[in-house]
């Protein structure tokens, strides 16, 4: 029964700035091995920081473990989520994620990796613009 690797092995990582607008960090909490497709990241994200436009070959759940987060879809939508609150995104549905204006933010993002050869977990896009994040 195998424990697999964290931190200090699993260093904390910047996120991309071609993924997010403002001060992003993840840890990975879970990435089993093949045949597992289980992902769990620990995103933080600082006041007013938030993911581009991306969407998910399987879904993805967030848990918002402190913080306020907010999280809108392509139809406008913008929801808030506290502390405790889970937010499922359906296979396929473009959507942006992050901390609210004034509160830094975490929460876990799980996400099923691979499966499909012909596209990837992850598909990213556009940036959100001040528009679609303050709805």
């Amino acid at each position: 029964m195998p424990i697999l690797p964290t931190a200090p092995e699993v260093p904390t990582v910047k996120g991309p700035d071609a993924w997010f607008t403002g001060d992003v960090w993840f840890d990975v909490v879970a990435a089993p091995p093949a045949p597992s497709r289980l992902r769990v990241n620990a995103v933080h994200f600082s006041p007013g920081a938030h993911t581009f436009w991306h969407r998910h070959a399987h879904g993805q759940t967030l848990h918002v473990t402190e913080g306020v987060a907010r999280v809108g879809t392509r139809d406008g939508a913008v929801v808030e989520l506290r502390p405790g609150q889970t937010h499922w995104t359906p296979p396929g549905e473009w959507h942006w994620h992050g901390a609210a204006p004034t509160t830094f933010m975490t929460h876990l993002a799980m996400w099923e990796a691979g499966g499909d050869s012909d596209r990837p977990d992850t598909e990213w896009a556009d940036e959100v613009t001040d528009e679609q994040y303050g709805a």
